[in-house]
């Protein structure tokens, strides 16, 4: 699904070129855009949003090229001149057809970004958005594993075979780094430091950094690359730069990494509603239990603020709770229960 609109178009050039962004976010902003651009274009026809998606396939020839340039052109004006009102109008739009509060939240910014970007080029004197709070969303707190549950998971591929042994340093990778999917199916040959026992990794908006891996993890890692480099020798089709490869040689998908995964969370008998990123919380939640500080919890997984890593904090409460009934020398309160009255029975006796 694509609009027809300039602006749009400049808007999502600036984020690919520019802001660095991958091509898969470019287009999920190009896709809130389109519904928003279709939610205009309804409402200025008959005041009702239409759910038709916008298309103009019913032209051809040199029709069809005048009916695209006055449909653009109409479409830039809408968007140009939209105002705080039609963007609250949408927003009840979303809220009518039951999108979850964080879909509608990504969608407002997503409008933010746009119209900040217009702003920018100045296009418009002042952003539609600005005065539009964003809905309160319900905070979740994320999913993690015990270690003993990741222990079980990460010994569940067999490791006698290539492709169990890909398998198994895909799971030590992804706990012992806490990286997202979508860097681990990234990661080159190059891109592990087996001497300095660090990992490189292109995380999102093109932002690279380095971590540290464990010793275990690489050993795992290399038993991998002993199979993996056999296999390149016999196929010429073979990726050599690629750390993780599928049977074929070419880099893992994202969506195989799940499939995978959901294989070994069947066979351990854990939950199978978790997935890859449940060992990021994992990580995440593991490392603050044991004493690791925010900030480097933050630089290790990448975030770039510090709130988007405070979520773990909220997951740390047992282990605080703990030390603190251990260490709190008021906490017992049965016996405090119990002095209180021994000392008031003396009192009445007296």
């Amino acid at each position: 699904m694509e609009v027809d609109s300039a602006v749009v178009q400049e808007f999502l050039n600036y984020l690919k070129f520019e802001k660095r962004f991958s091509e898969h976010t470019a287009k999920c902003y190009g896709a809130d855009l389109c519904q928003f651009s279709e939610f205009l274009i309804g409402a200025s026809d008959n005041g009702v949003p239409s759910d038709e998606p916008i298309s103009l396939s019913n032209s051809h020839g040199s029709s069809a090229t005048a009916v695209a340039t006055e449909t653009a052109v109409q479409l830039d004006q809408l968007l140009l001149s939209t105002h705080t009102d039609d963007v609250r109008s949408y927003l009840a739009f979303l809220n009518e057809k039951q999108y979850s509060k964080a879909t509608v939240a990504r969608k407002l910014a997503t409008l933010r970004s746009f119209y900040k970007f217009l702003v920018k080029m100045n296009r418009i004197a002042s952003s539609p958005v600005t005065a539009v709070r964003t809905p309160k969303q319900d905070k979740k707190l994320p999913k993690f594993l015990e270690y003993e549950e990741v222990k079980k998971l990460l010994e569940t591929p067999p490791t006698d075979n290539w492709l169990g042994a890909r398998d198994r340093a895909i799971l030590e990778t992804l706990y012992s780094t806490g990286i997202r999917v979508s860097e681990l199916v990234a990661l080159n040959m190059d891109d592990i430091d087996f001497l300095g026992e660090v990992i490189h990794i292109r995380g999102k908006g093109k932002k690279e950094r380095i971590a540290p891996i464990s010793s275990s993890a690489l050993q795992i890692i290399q038993h991998y690359m002993e199979f993996r480099n056999k296999r390149a020798q016999n196929n010429s089709n073979f990726d050599t730069r690629v750390l993780f490869v599928n049977k074929h040689g070419r880099r893992l998908s994202t969506r195989s990494v799940r499939r995978k995964m959901d294989k070994y969370l069947k066979m351990a008998g854990l939950d199978p509603t978790i997935s890859p990123h449940t060992l990021r919380h994992s990580f995440a939640t593991h490392m603050l239990n044991n004493g690791a500080d925010l900030r480097s919890v933050q630089e290790l997984l990448g975030h770039q603020s510090l709130s988007t890593t405070q979520v773990y904090t909220h997951l740390t409460t047992k282990k605080l709770k703990e030390v603190y009934e251990s260490a709190h020398p008021r906490e017992n309160s049965d016996d405090l229960l119990d002095e209180d009255q021994d000392t008031g029975s003396r009192i009445d006796n007296q």
